[in-house]
C-alpha cells in the first residue's frame, strides 16, 4: 500500500530543491509543490501523531502503531547537541517533568548518509582532549579547575572528563563568547590540525556565544560517505551538522540538549546521564552485516527497528525479500522496479516511492526489473526480529 510522507519545514533544513526532502516529497506526492524560498528539513514515514503518513489511495492516515519512525533529513544548519534517555530514565523524567519530556519511551537513532554528512558522536579519546586543552589556553581556563584533571585525562580516567565538561557547560554566555573569539583569532593552527576550522567558523556564525561551539573540542567529528551509518544509543552525546541522511528512530520526542540551540538545556540531567567513555571517531561508524550481494542489514542493539538496504543492479532482474516477523516501510532512494507480492496488485516503484508493508506469515516481496534500470538504496525497515 503506497504512502504519502509528512514534510516538516524546520528552519535548519535545506532551501528549496537543494533539499533531498523536497526532491523526494515532490516525487512521492503529485500534490506537493516546492517553495524555493522555504526550507525543507524532514520527510516522515510512519504513524507518529505529529506527522502520520497517509495512504495514497484514499488520503486516510496510517493507523498501525509502528515502534519506529523512518525519516529523511536534509541539514543545512546544525541540530542541537543532545542525548536521549534510556527507558528507565525516560519514564522517570516523563513523570517528574511531563511538560519537557513528553513520553516515557527511549529514542535510539540510526543515521545512514545519502550525501557526505558531518555529525558529532561521543567523546574524543580522553588523552586527545587533554592535548587540546593544553594547546588552547582560553579553553583550558574555562574547563580546568585542578591540574589533576589533566592527569586523569592522560590516564583515560572519565572523572577528569566529567569535571572539565561540567565546568564548561556551566560557564556564562559572555565567557563562552570571549573564548570563542579568542580561539578564532589566535588558534587557527589547532583548528587546522584537527580539521575543524571550517566547521568551527560556521558554528560560531550560526550560534554565537553558544557553548556547543566549544563542545566540538570534546566530541568526535564524524564524516560519513553515502551508505555509511552511525548508531546513537541511550545517553550517547551527538549532533547532526550537515548533509542528507535516512534516519530511523524509536517513537519518542525525549531530548536532553547540551548546546547549539536557543532551547531549554537541562544541564544537571545531561551531566548525570552522559556516557563519558572516550573513543576514536572511526569507532562510531556502524558496520552493517552483508546478507548477500544485494542486501545489507543494519541491526542495532535495540528492539525497536532494523533496516535493510537493497542495491539492485541491471543484472538483478528479480530479487525476493521475505517479510516474516513484522510490518515495515519501504523507501526508494533511486531507480525503479516493479514490486509484486501474493494477493496484492503490482506496484511500480520509483525514486520517492514509500510503501507500507503489513505483516503476513511468509509474505514474499518480489522486485522485478526489465534489466534496463539500476536501483540503488532501496531501504526496508522493520522491527529487528525480521531477517
Amino acid at each position: 500500500m503506497e504512502l504519502i510522507g509528512f514534510v516538516h519545514k524546520y528552519e535548519w533544513g535545506k532551501l528549496g530543491n537543494d533539499s533531498a526532502v523536497a526532491q523526494l516529497a515532490t516525487l512521492n506526492d503529485p500534490q506537493f509543490k516546492v517553495d524555493l524560498k522555504s526550507t525543507y528539513a524532514e520527510l516522515w514515514m510512519g504513524s507518529h501523531p505529529n506527522g502520520p503518513s497517509r495512504y495514497k489511495s484514499d488520503g486516510s492516515k496510517l493507523e498501525e502503531e509502528l515502534p519506529f519512525l523512518l525519516k529523511v533529513l536534509s541539514i543545512n544548519k546544525a541540530l542541537s547537541i543532545q542525548v536521549h534517555p534510556n527507558k528507565e530514565e525516560a519514564r522517570r523524567l516523563h513523570t517528574s517533568k511531563p511538560e519537557i519530556y513528553k513520553d516515557p519511551n527511549h529514542k535510539p537513532e540510526m543515521a545512514i548518509a545519502l550525501t557526505p554528512f558531518v555529525g558529532l558522536c561521543g567523546f574524543r579519546p580522553l588523552p586527545q582532549i587533554r592535548d587540546i586543552l593544553l594547546r588552547i589556553h582560553p579553553l583550558n581556563k574555562l574547563t580546568v579547575d585542578d591540574p589533576k584533571d589533566l592527569d586523569l585525562l592522560a590516564k583515560d580516567d572519565e572523572q577528569g572528563l566529567r569535571h572539565c565538561y561540567e565546568k564548561l557547560l556551566n560557564q556564562s554566555a559572555i565567557e563562552i563568547g570571549l573564548c570563542i573569539d579568542s580561539i578564532s583569532k589566535e588558534y587557527s593552527k589547532v583548528l587546522c590540525d584537527y580539521n575543524i576550522i571550517e566547521l568551527y567558523n560556521k558554528l560560531k556564525e550560526d550560534f554565537p556565544n553558544d557553548v556547543g561551539v566549544l563542545s566540538i573540542f570534546f566530541l568526535n567529528v564524524i564524516r560519513l560517505q553515502p551508505g555509511q551509518a552511525m548508531f546513537l544509543g541511550a545517553n550517547q552525546i551527538h549532533a547532526y551538522l550537515s548533509g542528507d541522511v535516512v534516519e530511523c528512530m524509536a517513537c519518542s520526542d525525549n531530548v536532553i540538549r547540551a548546546g547549539l540551540t536557543p532551547k531549554y538545556k537541562d544541564i544537571n540531567q545531561l551531566l548525570s546521564c552522559l556516557e563519558y567513555t572516550g573513543s576514536p571517531a572511526q569507532n562510531k561508524i556502524f558496520a552493517p552485516e552483508r546478507i548477500d550481494d544485494q542486501r545489507l542489514l543494519f541491526k542495532p542493539p535495540v528492539e525497536d527497528f532494523a533496516l535493510t538496504q537493497l542495491t539492485l543492479g541491471r543484472n538483478d532482474t528479480e530479487y525476493v525479500l521475505k517479510v516474516e516477523q513484522s510490518p515495515g516501510i519501504l523507501l526508494v532512494i533511486s531507480g525503479q522496479r516493479t514490486l509484486e507480492s501474493i494477493g496484492n496488485n503490482a506496484l511500480k516503484l520509483k525514486r520517492g516511492s514509500i510503501v507500507y508493508l503489513p505483516w503476513k506469515i511468509g509474505t514474499e516481496m518480489r522486485f522485478i526489473s526489465s534489466g534496463e534500470d539500476n536501483t540503488k538504496f532501496l531501504t526496508y525497515i522493520s522491527t529487528p526480529n525480521s531477517p
